[in-house]
C-alpha cells in the first residue's frame, strides 16, 4: 500500500540549465523558492547557491543518482516539499529517468512536477548560430549505463541518416578511448570536412567554443571533457564566419543564394 501522508508533500524535478543562474527559468526559480529541501549533485547545488539560504540541502556524488532520487521521493512522500535539481533539462540525460525508474519499482506516493531547463545542446546552439535547424540526434558516449555496442549502433544510424549529431559526455578523465572510436565510425560515413563544434563550459567560467572539422577533431581531444558538448554537422552544415548554419531549406525553396553567388 502507498505510504500515508501526514500532509501533502511534493517533488519538483527542476532543470537548472547549463550553468549560471541567469539561465534558470522563472518556473525553476519559483520551485526552488517553494522547496523546503533541495537535493542534488554538489556541483549543481553550487550553481544555485543564492537559493540555498535557509534551506535544508542533501547532496550525493555524480554516480549516486538512484540514491538522490530515492531520498527525494521518500521526503516528498513524508509530506515535505522537495526540489531535486538536475543539470540542463531533467528529461535529457538528467534526473527524470532515475526518479521514474525508482517510482516504477518502489512504493512512493507524492505529486511530481517537472520543471524543464535549458539543455546543453540549446545553450551551445545559441552560441553557434543555427547548427540545429533541422533533424538532430542526441548520443551520449558514456558507457557507464549503456554498452558500447549500443552506442556504436546509434552513432552509425545517426551518421547514415544524415542527422546533425549532438554528443553528450564525450570523455572523462578515465574514459578517453571511446571518442576516438566514435570519430572513426563517423569518418567512415561522413565527409571528413564536416564542420564540428567543440563547446566547453558553455555559459560558465572558462567557456570556450572551437570550430573545426571531423578530420581534425582528434587534434583537439585534450580539450574535451565532461563539461564539453560536441556538435557534428550533417551534409549541408557549413560555417558562416564564426557561426555554423545547418540550412532548414529556405534557400532552396525561396531562391536565396550564398554571399558571392549574387
Amino acid at each position: 500500500m502507498a505510504r500515508k501522508l501526514s500532509r501533502q508533500g511534493k517533488l519538483f524535478l527542476v532543470g537548472i540549465g547549463p550553468g549560471g543562474e541567469e539561465h534558470l527559468t522563472l518556473a525553476a526559480c519559483e520551485a526552488l523558492k517553494k522547496a523546503e529541501i533541495i537535493v542534488g549533485y554538489h556541483r549543481y547545488l553550487s550553481q544555485i547557491s543564492s537559493f540555498l539560504e535557509g534551506k535544508e540541502t542533501l547532496s550525493a556524488g555524480m554516480t549516486e543518482e538512484l540514491k538522490r532520487a530515492r531520498e527525494a521521493l521518500q521526503l516528498a512522500s513524508e509530506g515535505r516539499v522537495v526540489a531535486l535539481v538536475s543539470g540542463g533539462d531533467p528529461a535529457i540525460y538528467g534526473m527524470s529517468a532515475p526518479v521514474f525508474e525508482v517510482l516504477s519499482a518502489e512504493d512512493f506516493s507524492c505529486p511530481i512536477e517537472i520543471i524543464p531547463g535549458v539543455t546543453a545542446a540549446c545553450a551551445a546552439a545559441a552560441k553557434l548560430g543555427a547548427p540545429l535547424s533541422t533533424d538532430v540526434a542526441f548520443v551520449s558516449l558514456s558507457d557507464r549505463l549503456t554498452p558500447w555496442e549500443v552506442i556504436e549502433r546509434r552513432i552509425k544510424a545517426a551518421a547514415e541518416g544524415d542527422f546533425v549529431l549532438v554528443i553528450y559526455n564525450p570523455a572523462s578523465r578515465k574514459r578517453r578511448a571511446l571518442l576516438p572510436r566514435a570519430i572513426d565510425l563517423l569518418l567512415e560515413r561522413k565527409d571528413p570536412e564536416t564542420p564540428v563544434a567543440i563547446a566547453k563550459n558553455v555559459t560558465r567560467e572558462g567557456e570556450k567554443i572551437i570550430l573545426t572539422s571531423l578530420s581534425a577533431l582528434e587534434d583537439f581531444l585534450p580539450e574535451v571533457d565532461m563539461a564539453t558538448l560536441l556538435i557534428v554537422g550533417n551534409s549541408e552544415t557549413r560555417r558562416v564566419g564564426d557561426f555554423l548554419l545547418t540550412p532548414r531549406g529556405y534557400g532552396k525553396k525561396y531562391g536565396l543564394r550564398p554571399e558571392g553567388e549574387r
